[in-house]
């Protein structure tokens, strides 16, 4: 087979399944909080028909979102303060997607907590499984990383986890693959991700769900 072939049949976009789960799990929502949105939010890469706010702290990367029209509406805010900006049980769904790694550990529980009053149907979490260390870019100092996730944390929380980015051991900071050549690698970490999705615990990243409505019902 040539090199060429291997574009058809092995992908190297490990992230479409990322975006594949995220829009399965927002599927029985109307309204949609992107908490800490930043300037790219996965959910562009939504096809389910929801509203969705964009919040966050950082102006630069709100406006380059509201020019690309991914949300409907934007708050600049600190996410550490949400209760006091958004009313208790305002959205269907409230997300965090590559946020709560950047908060000390204690913070991210406090975070939680807030989600858990603004939301009605569901909370999502997208996060590194464990501590993956990243320094500020962007001239944005929230960019660091201060704290590591694990599924156990998530499993005391009530959320059911899930694995993505393939393997843990392939990738290092900002997901970047750690071996050499990228063409090769990527594709690796593609099949990867098809044999571990269902054991989040050997993943590189984290997808947790919590459904508020079922675990009223129980």
């Amino acid at each position: 087979m040539c090199l060429e072939n291997l574009n058809y049949f092995l992908p190297n976009d490990i992230f479409s399944f990322y975006y594949k789960d995220l829009d399965f799990h927002l599927r029985d929502c109307k309204t949609v909080l992107d908490v800490a949105c930043g300037r790219n939010s996965p959910i562009k890469n939504c096809k389910e028909d929801f509203v969705s706010t964009g919040v966050d702290i950082f102006e630069p990367y709100l406006i380059e979102s509201k020019e690309k029209g991914i949300h409907k509406d934007y708050i600049v805010a600190d996410i550490m303060e949400l209760e006091k900006v958004i009313p208790s049980k305002s959205f269907d769904a409230v997300i965090a997607l590559d946020l709560i790694e950047h908060l000390e550990k204690e913070d991210g529980f406090k975070l939680i907590e807030m989600m858990t009053k603004i939301a009605k149907k569901k909370i999502i979490i997208f996060t590194p499984n464990g501590f993956q260390p990243q320094r500020a870019f962007d001239d944005n100092p929230w960019q660091e990383h201060k704290s590591g996730w694990y599924v156990e944390d998530f499993d005391a929380l009530k959320f059911n986890s899930y694995g993505h980015g393939g393997l843990k051991i392939l990738r290092g900071e900002r997901s970047l693959l750690r071996f050499k050549p990228d063409f090769i690698w990527s594709r690796i970490s593609y099949i990867t991700q098809i044999i571990i999705s269902p054991s989040s615990k050997y993943s590189y990243q984290l997808l947790a769900v919590k459904n508020l409505q079922n675990q009223a019902k129980g």
